[in-house]
């Protein structure tokens, strides 16, 4: 049986799965400065027999063909770029690349991604269709890699029916698996406000505008973007993360800088959000009689799981984890790239369980103390690769 088989194959391939994480997490690449990672992943898929095309400088795309491979084309992704942080913790195989760490766990789920490249190129003779594996650089920062693949045909020659891609979550126990259907995750956009004038004395301030003042209004007047404006029951955030301005006690300074994050379910909502984020930037300005410079750098759009295609991944993971290690994932307000990619084809973004607090692994991601229980990798990589080898077609006949 193929899915026995499967999971043979990702257990039997443990300690390569974990030589190769700690490879990558040993050695961390920025965003679109995955170099040597890309590099390293071109090698393995050479020494597995898996044609492949570089992408968005970056990226690698490979091919499996299964029977009938015109069938149909299904997609499996991963990302592979880390983080501007200095890793705390003591392991051997700790980051060698000074401030920068894989606390996202993007080496985790390209280890998966290769190991269930290994597992469908080995069974190859056993699944309908054909497998696209797209390695994509640059999740971690704008404009999104996940953009540039797509902009260069990620999703063409074969275009796939479906995507597949997962995510660490430290909170969730190793072994198990977390899937939503419909909206996932917020769209993010960054703010960016510069409020300005001439400056003067602090014992003056009617002889010039009150920059910090004026900000301080601005910073609570946005509020009024989600309180007064936003429907309730439509999730939206607006957050001002940083104030910078001023560096005595008898100036008033000439410039203060704004900077934050605008999150949001509905596409609609976001854009309009952000002509009245202008909006309230300027009017509050001008009635502080500062100049403002209102700048929102356009993110990734929401994620949004096909509700389908996720119902037959749901199943399949039952079939393959057991009902009892497959739950639903709460909805939340971060943000994934991988967004861009449910925009344009039926898509599941599923949580794969890598936390263990029994062995002291229960650190959120994006924080120096960033781990996981390295049994995920072949939960993932089996996983991965079985919703490619048994998804069906027929299943999404209507779009």
């Amino acid at each position: 049986m193929l899915l026995e088989k499967i999971k043979d194959l990702a257990f039997g391939y443990n300690n390569q799965l974990i030589a190769i994480r700690r490879h990558l997490h040993a050695h961390p690449e920025l965003s679109y400065q995955e170099t040597e990672t890309s590099k390293f992943i071109q090698d393995k898929l050479t020494e597995l027999g898996i044609p492949f095309k570089v992408m968005a400088s970056t990226g690698v795309c490979g091919i499996i063909s299964g029977i009938d491979p015109q069938s149909h084309t299904v997609a499996l992704r991963a990302d592979m770029d880390a983080l501007p942080i200095a890793e705390q913790n003591d392991v051997d195989y700790k980051s060698q690349n000074a401030g920068v760490m894989h606390a996202c766990g993007h080496d985790v789920h390209t280890t998966c991604l290769l190991g269930a490249a290994k597992i469908l190129s080995e069974t190859k003779n056993e699944w309908r269709g054909t497998v696209k594996l797209i390695f994509q650089p640059g999740e971690e920062k704008n404009p999104g890699g996940a953009s540039l693949m797509i902009k260069e045909g990620v999703l063409k020659d074969p275009a796939p029916l479906a995507i597949f891609g997962l995510h660490v979550h430290p909170s969730l126990p190793v072994g198990k698996f977390s899937f939503r259907a419909g909206k996932a995750m917020a769209s993010a956009d960054e703010l960016y406000i510069t409020v300005k004038s001439k400056g003067g004395h602090a014992a003056a301030p009617h002889l010039t505008g009150d920059t910090i003042f004026a900000a301080s209004q601005i910073v609570v007047n946005l509020q009024q973007v989600i309180s007064r404006r936003n429907d309730p029951f439509n999730p939206s955030v607006l957050s001002i993360t940083s104030f910078k301005g001023g560096n005595t006690t008898n100036v008033i300074p000439s410039e203060v800088q704004l900077m934050g994050t605008f999150r949001a379910m509905n596409e609609n909502w976001r854009f309009e959000a952000h002509d009245i984020i202008r909006s309230v930037c300027e009017h509050t300005a001008s009635s502080c009689n500062v100049d403002v410079i209102v700048n929102v750098d356009v993110g990734y759009p929401f994620l949004v799981n096909n509700e389908e295609l996720t119902r037959m991944a749901t199943r399949n993971a039952e079939m393959y984890a057991g009902a009892e290690n497959v739950s639903e994932t709460e909805m939340r307000m971060g943000a994934e790239d991988f967004a861009y990619y449910s925009h344009e084809i039926p898509a599941c973004f599923f949580r794969l369980g890598v936390g263990n607090p029994e062995k002291g692994i229960n650190s959120g991601v994006h924080t120096p103390t960033f781990d996981v229980d390295e049994n995920a990798l072949i939960h993932g990589a089996g996983m991965m690769a079985w919703l490619a080898a048994s998804f069906k077609s027929t299943y999404l006949q209507d779009f």
